[in-house]
């Protein structure tokens, strides 16, 4: 009977003893997490190298495979779901996003080859959706399915750091990405109405021109 109550008792001290020390681990984890950089996520913890840039303005370290597809580091590790996954060859512009103010379709582009770069995604273009060329999106009610649309917009807002008065040329140039919506009128008017946006608001005022406030 004694030697029972003995074993029962050494029994709830090695659970305890095994409770306390998941609870260790637990707070272990939450420590390192707490401290890792900006947007860095654990679920990219995989042999690989560090890759540190510039993400929407704040400084980020991806621990990955260096020939990771930037699409997927932004995706997957930093939880940037606005850049979206088209055909995955480059060709049809969905996943555009802009690396130093350039254009660039990132499901092309290695993870290792924008060290040190600048990169901006469509959440990071304007928190309150006043770029110009959100504002002309909005306004000329441009998306069909939306899809292709975040792309759509980083391609036109590095048009215009490039051409800041495109013409219809630099448009149909420039502006390759595919919408399946054929919204493509659409959106060569919202990228003309973004270009007088942003002379505009260079001269101190946001108003639409007249022109395009019955559209």
């Amino acid at each position: 009977m004694n030697k029972s109550h003995h074993l029962l008792g050494l029994g709830a001290c090695l659970s305890l003893i095994s409770i306390k020390l998941r609870r260790y681990r637990r707070l272990i984890r939450s420590q390192q997490a707490a401290s890792l950089p900006q947007r860095y996520n654990l679920k990219g913890l995989i042999e690989g190298s560090m890759t540190k840039l510039l993400l929407n303005g704040q400084p980020v370290d991806f621990l990955l495979d260096p020939q990771t597809p930037l699409l997927w580091a932004l995706r997957d590790t930093a939880n940037l779901t606005g850049t979206k996954y088209g055909c995955g060859k480059g060709y049809c512009g969905a996943c555009t996003v802009m690396v130093d103010k350039v254009a660039v379709r990132s499901c092309q582009v290695p993870l290792e080859t924008v060290e040190g770069a600048e990169v901006v995604t469509i959440e990071g273009l304007a928190s309150d959706a006043g770029h110009p060329v959100q504002r002309a999106w909005l306004h000329l009610q441009v998306p069909q399915c939306g899809y292709c649309m975040p792309g759509m917009i980083m391609a036109a807002a590095a048009l215009l750091e490039d051409r800041p008065e495109p013409t219809d040329a630099d448009i149909e140039e420039h502006m390759t990405n595919l919408c399946r919506c054929g919204a493509y009128p659409r959106v060569r008017h919202a990228v003309l109405l973004a270009a007088e946006l942003k002379a505009r608001s260079s001269q101190g005022t946001s108003e639409i021109p007249a022109a395009d406030t019955e559209n």
